[in-house]
């Protein structure tokens, strides 16, 4: 659209805790091309608060309001995400990006998006299970 905009690194201890509420088992990563030529690229592993570190989501918007996030770094990647149509045509870095998120999370990737075209979405696994 043109707009500018504000987006954070990837919360895996927001997201393993929704999983857990929840109960989804899957995700889908969306325009994972927008991390393209960062380096390194980063996720939120875990919060610190008041000289404590946890990997625990906090249980009130008060402390999660004074929560600093504690970031894992990944080597980024320069390679052609946007025109990547399987697993294998991503770039490593990308990959291990992926690799690492379903971890974190305890949830498998079944999705990723490239870009804004449905043609640019990746299936993996079984998404509509």
């Amino acid at each position: 659209t043109g707009r500018g905009r504000r987006c954070g690194w990837f919360d895996a201890v927001a997201v393993r805790y929704a999983a857990r509420v929840n109960g989804f088992t899957s995700l889908a990563l969306t325009r994972l091309d927008s991390l393209e030529g960062m380096d390194p690229v980063k996720i939120c592993v875990a919060y610190e608060y008041d000289g404590r570190i946890t990997e625990e989501f906090p249980n009130s918007a008060e402390v999660l309001g004074r929560c600093r996030p504690v970031y894992e770094e990944l080597p980024g990647w320069d390679g052609p995400t946007s025109s990547a149509r399987s697993w294998e045509e991503l770039p490593e870095g990308a990959r291990a990006y992926v690799r690492r998120i379903g971890e974190l999370v305890g949830a498998e990737v079944v999705l990723i998006s490239v870009g804004r075209e449905r043609e640019q979405t990746i299936v993996l696994g079984e998404p509509w299970r």
